[in-house]
């Protein structure tokens, strides 16, 4: 059967259009098909066995190759998960969508696939497996257009990162199959995440024992188990078969090739190749292997395509279906790839763009690069020269994507020069693995990690405001200071690392110098509840109360009920003599709360100021009785 017919039972599937496959009569199929779409984050497509990788079993994804088309040559636009995703849900490279680092806010101008398919009737739900894409938090934005989105919880006692920054990939699945048991009337539009590929590499037992020499593919066999589930539960559904099954990788990772441990920093093949399986309802393209090179921009107007619904004119993708209806001998042309990584930003690094088509790379950096990669596919020998017509050609096309972007993608200042991440990648290595041993409550260690990133660069504002926030969490608060203030002096745009130093002058009784570091921070970030509010305190020490009384009502402003903005304030007034000004929200408090002594003990004085002794005299001794128990 030619693939022209291929796609022509798959679109009248969709269509319900009665057909016949393979010699027999079909049913019309009475609804659009169910779309799911599963995204395993951290996968190279060179550590899946459909992909020829012999030291992983990975049953589930070969089974899906098997019953579908595989591309050999998919390549995401972006190595970060949550910009990633949000070009797979979009269709927009991440400098058109601008979401190029954690908790930026999708703009509403850009729609997602769950917005679209859920205006054609479906009912769409997503679960996420790390909370750096939870749109409460760190992927503002992405939730939207889903009925549905399995956000983490906003507050957890454990400790550990189970169920507080990671699910594993059955708790994912298992979240999703409870969702479908109660949504069974179609269609469907559900995505899957599953984050365990993502380091640290500890795969639950028994891959933990299979894999205990190379644990990355341990976790890649866990969430092919995890893929097993979720397919066998669609297929004991009776949705398996209408149904359009996306999977792919978000990146892959660097195992330690151009001296990358992750991802997140360079643009090279190990962290933009991906895996992509596509499969379409009634199996029709059984086992098709397609070797042009596509894009993660691709997927959402494919998914489009096969729903009949219109795309945006915005997108950057091209639907997949025209590549499936070619003959082998004849795909048609690579699509280019526009790669790109901000990510190097965040720690005061030159960010990267890339192009890769007709089979050679043009990496945009200081030190720019270019590689033949039939000749090279490991990227190891760089040819740029600027005066060869190869290099010149490749960046004519470059300008040309360039000059597609928004204004705002520019993502350096005019003039500046910032350091090629290549000279930073053993600093980066560093500050990551101080950033896990932090997270896993392991101090000595991070400290460690951070103290020899400082001796490769003395001047990282990261490495200075990771240690000085260790040094903050520790209790030694003047050496906490020295750190944040040399990291503030490097980046003074940081609010985060300024309201910081104001707690430790703070807590170590400096007072103008935690005043002016938090009012530095608040200018940079006025929404800040928390600096307001520490800001008011330092006032008030500062026996400055009108100042003082502006911090907490603003904070009240954001929160009327907030207990601290509510005793700072009446601090502030009887600081004041406004004694009847205090009284009121002070009663009401200690009615509200009668065993808050510090509330009755501000009580107290605002009865003594209005010279209501007995009364001042009662409130002491309920709040003397209080600091006994």
């Amino acid at each position: 059967m030619k693939q022209s017919a291929i796609v022509f039972v798959l679109f009248a599937v969709a269509t319900a259009v009665p057909l016949t496959v393979w010699g027999q009569p079909s049913r019309p199929s009475k609804t659009l098909p169910d779309v799911y779409l599963i995204t395993i984050d951290t996968l190279r497509a060179d550590h899946i066995g459909c992909y020829g990788y012999k030291q992983v079993e990975t049953p589930a994804l070969d089974a899906l190759a098997a019953d579908g088309v595989r591309f050999t040559q998919a390549f995401t636009h972006s190595p970060i998960t949550n910009t990633s995703h949000i070009t797979i849900l979009t269709g927009l490279l991440p400098s058109v969508h601008g979401v190029t680092d954690f908790g930026v806010p999708l703009s509403p101008q850009h729609v997602t696939a769950a917005e679209l398919l859920k205006k054609r009737g479906y009912q769409t739900a997503a679960f996420i497996g790390a909370v750096i894409l939870d749109s409460n938090t760190l992927a503002p934005g992405l939730d939207r257009g889903f009925d549905f989105y399995d956000n983490f919880p906003a507050k957890t006692e454990t400790k550990q990162r189970w169920g507080r920054v990671e699910r594993r990939g059955m708790e994912v699945v298992a979240h999703a199959e409870t969702w479908f048991e109660k949504h069974r009337t179609g269609p469907h539009f559900v995505w899957v995440h599953l984050y365990d590929p993502h380091d640290p590499y500890e795969p639950p037992p028994p891959f933990s024992e299979k894999y205990k020499d190379h644990l990355y593919d341990g976790e890649i066999a866990y969430a092919d188990s995890a893929v097993a589930h979720w397919v066998a539960f669609l297929k004991k559904a009776g949705v398996y078969d209408n149904a359009i099954i996306v999977i792919t990788g978000d990146h892959g990772e660097g195992l330690g090739e151009h001296g990358e441990e992750t991802h997140g920093l360079f643009l090279y093949d190990s962290t933009l190749h991906v895996p992509l399986i596509l499969k379409t309802p009634a199996a029709a393209h059984h086992g098709a292997v397609i070797d042009v090179q596509v894009r993660t921009t691709d997927i959402l107007p494919t998914i489009l395509s096969a729903t009949g619904v219109a795309a945006p004119a915005e997108l950057n993708g091209e639907s997949l279906l025209p590549l499936i209806e070619q003959t082998k001998t004849a795909q048609g042309p690579n699509r280019a790839l526009f790669g790109e990584t901000d990510y190097p930003l965040r720690w005061g690094w030159a960010p990267l763009r890339a192009l890769r088509a007709e089979n050679t790379k043009l990496i945009e950096a200081p030190r720019p690069e270019f590689y033949d990669l039939q000749a090279d596919p490991k990227e190891l020998k760089n040819l740029y020269a600027s005066d060869s017509s190869k290099t010149q050609t490749m960046q004519a096309e470059m300008a040309k994507w360039k000059a597609k972007l928004p204004q705002q993608a520019n993502s350096t200042k005019p003039g500046e020069t910032l350091p090629d991440p290549k000279d930073k990648i053993e600093v980066q290595n560093l500050l990551h693995n101080a950033m896990l041993a932090s997270d896993d409550n392991r101090s000595s260690d991070a400290r460690q990690f951070l103290e020899k990133a400082l001796q490769l660069d003395p001047s990282s504002p990261t490495a200075l405001r990771q240690l000085g926030e260790l040094e903050l969490a520790a209790g030694d608060f003047a050496k906490a200071a020295v750190h944040l203030k040399r990291a503030c002096e490097l980046r003074p745009d940081d609010s985060t690392a300024a309201f910081e130093l104001g707690e430790a002058l703070e807590k170590s009784g400096d007072w103008p110098g935690a005043r002016d570091a938090l009012e530095s921070s608040l200018k940079l970030a006025p929404s800040q509840m928390s600096a307001r509010l520490l800001l008011g305190h330092v006032y008030l020490q500062l026996k400055d109360a009108r100042n003082a009384a502006d911090q907490f009502e603003a904070a009240l402003l954001v929160d009327s009920n907030n207990s601290d903005g509510r005793l700072g304030l009446a601090e502030a007034q009887i600081q004041q003599s406004d004694f009847a000004g205090a009284l009121p929200d002070l009663e009401a408090f200690t009615k509200s709360d009668p065993r808050n002594a510090a509330a009755l003990r501000l009580l107290a004085r605002a009865y003594r100021g209005l010279g209501r002794e007995q009364d001042a005299k009662r409130a002491e001794e309920r709040a003397a009785s209080l600091e006994k128990r």
